[in-house]
């Protein structure tokens, strides 16, 4: 599927276990290899995410930082 760069959207079918594949391409762009353990975010209103392992890692680095700093007052 063709969009701005940098956006992509894939489809794709969940199984009777619930699982799904992850396509190819989706897999090569965001470097995910067997083995390697995602982050699934939901909201009911906004719907699922699969944000970038790092991304998710830096958000909770700065989400513990600032919570010992709070526990400091």
């Amino acid at each position: 599927m063709n969009g701005p760069k940098g956006k992509y959207a894939w489809t794709v079918t969940v199984g009777e276990k619930g699982q799904f594949v992850i396509p190819k391409q989706a897999r090569e762009i965001f470097d995910i290899h067997p083995g390697d353990t995602l982050i699934l975010l939901g909201d009911e209103q906004r719907g699922i995410a699969i944000p970038p392992k790092e991304s998710f890692s830096e958000f909770a680095a700065r989400l513990f930082d600032t919570a010992t700093a709070d526990s400091g007052r």
